[in-house]
């Protein structure tokens, strides 16, 4: 199942120090409130059902022993770790069961073990995150055993006891069961995706749902579930038949998102630097091959450090989130956007001109300058300048790219800031051996070289021409392609 996590920024100053002590405080209030109702009604469903379910030993030896089995799982899979943030993991393949074979309790209780079990033996999070996955977890539960008992019978008869000797009357009750297998799954998802959603209200809601791969494992896991559940319902001893392959396809789901997770910066989702650098050397090598066309372009947040000085890191945090977030919603699928550290963007554009380029890096500029941060009772605003440099006229390789497109990004912000700049055809930036690495962890180098290639060609800005379109481009600076200032709700003294 999936749980999500949320960003978190300076709360309101009446309750900074009571948020430090309950982090739920310190999240947007209509989270809060959403977590609270969801939360509250678990707890008002597991009161109802406590009282009017009655406790029957067979029904605890099951509930137990799928339990145990959910537990040998997490223990298996515990020297893996989690990554961060949203993650996937087979354990409704335990979940299922309980809600299929026996009473609506139950499945509200069946979140309860597992998630204290993963709190302490795999990884500790704010417990509040724990409370809701279990509400969620249990409140799916719930739906799917009220609807599977509702059509099949009250427990304890036994749906699956005649799938052997009687083909024909076991259609009926697996065609159920799948059925309420994916309205578990639906409801855990869409409870979730609301939480993201009010985390974040400004993602789409295509993010937070289900993408081709979250539908993939959805359907192993109802597969998985309902497989567990005739077994289960056959003979308990089978479920020792069961928990090898569940184990094996656990560690293997957790080795795939451990492997994406070391790819991706853990702190705004975009690619970290050298898993951009390996596949930004894979796109070079293609266009050179094929003769297309590539453009680079460095993304750097003006005044970046007012934001922290100012408002604190966390902001400053939520800052990099929201522009990392509008670099993801406004390139195509297979452009390669980055994070190369600090406030340093890096975006690879397959297939993209000169006027591509141009169009996409001020489209850039203008959602960035448009996006405001909420902190405290104001909207923090930001600005970027973007340097661009052009296969077909920087360079070759991955390094010549970025050193003009490094120039043009220093010339940018000597002229101002929130600017785009593209370094002349044939101007290349200098490097001296050292800087020829192999692997790539930032800027550094490139940054340092910057004003000695910028200062024998740049123009003074009280020289330079404003460029038209279509005008011939051997000039060093472009200026931005916007006919007016953008309108900002609010802005940082510059």
């Amino acid at each position: 199942m999936a749980a999500t996590s949320h960003i978190s920024v300076k709360p309101p100053g009446g309750v900074a120090a009571l948020a430090r002590r309950w982090p739920l405080l310190g999240q947007r209030w209509p989270l809060v409130v959403y977590i609270c109702g969801i939360v509250a009604l678990y707890l008002v469903g597991i009161g109802y059902f406590g009282v009017t379910t009655q406790i029957r030993w067979p029904d605890v030896l099951t509930f137990g022993a799928l339990m145990a089995c959910g537990a040998v799982c997490i223990e298996a899979t515990r020297r893996l770790g989690m990554p961060a943030g949203v993650s996937r993991d087979l354990l409704s393949a335990w979940w299922l069961p309980v809600a299929l074979l026996l009473p609506p309790l139950y499945a509200l209780l069946a979140p309860i073990p597992l998630q204290i079990l993963l709190q302490m033996r795999v990884r500790q999070t704010v417990v509040y995150r724990r409370v809701f996955s279990s509400a969620a977890i249990g409140l799916a539960g719930l739906t799917a055993a009220v609807v599977f008992h509702a059509t099949m019978g009250r427990p304890p008869r036994p749906e699956f006891s005649a799938v052997v000797p009687n083909a024909m009357s076991s259609t009926v009750p697996i065609a159920v069961a799948i059925a309420c297998a994916a309205l578990f799954t639906v409801v855990n998802t869409a409870l979730i995706a609301v939480a993201a959603h009010t985390a974040d209200p400004d993602s789409r809601w295509r993010d937070v749902l289900w993408d081709r791969e979250s539908v993939l494992l959805d359907v192993v896991e109802l597969c998985l579930g309902v497989i567990v559940a005739i077994s289960c319902g056959l003979d308990l001893a089978l479920l020792a038949l069961a928990l090898p392959p569940v184990v094996l396809l656990q560690r293997s789901l957790l080795h795939a998102q451990l492997q994406a997770a070391a790819r991706t910066d853990p702190k705004t989702g975009l690619l970290n630097a050298a898993a951009w650098q390996r596949e930004a050397d894979t796109e070079i090598a293609r266009a050179r091959r094929t003769g297309d066309p590539l453009a680079l372009l460095i993304i750097d947040i003006d005044h970046f450090k007012r934001v922290n000085d100012t408002y604190g890191h966390l902001a400053g945090d939520h800052v990099l989130v929201e522009v990392a977030g509008v670099l993801r919603s406004q390139i195509r699928e297979y452009d390669r956007v980055g994070r190369f550290g600090g406030e340093e963007f890096v975006v690879l554009l397959p297939g993209a001109d000169m006027t591509e380029a141009r169009r996409v890096a001020e489209r850039l500029r203008v959602r960035v300058g448009r996006t405001a941060v909420p902190v405290d009772d104001e909207l923090i605003t930001v600005t970027v300048s973007v340097g661009i440099a052009l296969r077909t006229l920087h360079g070759d390789d991955l390094l010549d790219l970025l050193a003009a497109a490094d120039v043009a990004l220093y010339q940018a912000k000597s002229l101002g800031r929130d600017r785009i700049c593209l370094p002349a055809a044939g101007t290349p930036a200098p490097r001296r051996p050292a800087d020829r690495l192999t692997g790539l962890t930032g800027l550094t180098g490139l940054i340092g070289l910057a004003g000695t290639a910028v200062d024998g060609a740049a123009e003074r800005p009280g020289d330079r021409q404003e460029e038209r379109p279509g005008d011939r481009l051997d000039g060093l600076v472009i200026e931005p392609l916007a006919e007016g200032p953008v309108e900002r709700p609010a802005r940082l003294a510059e």
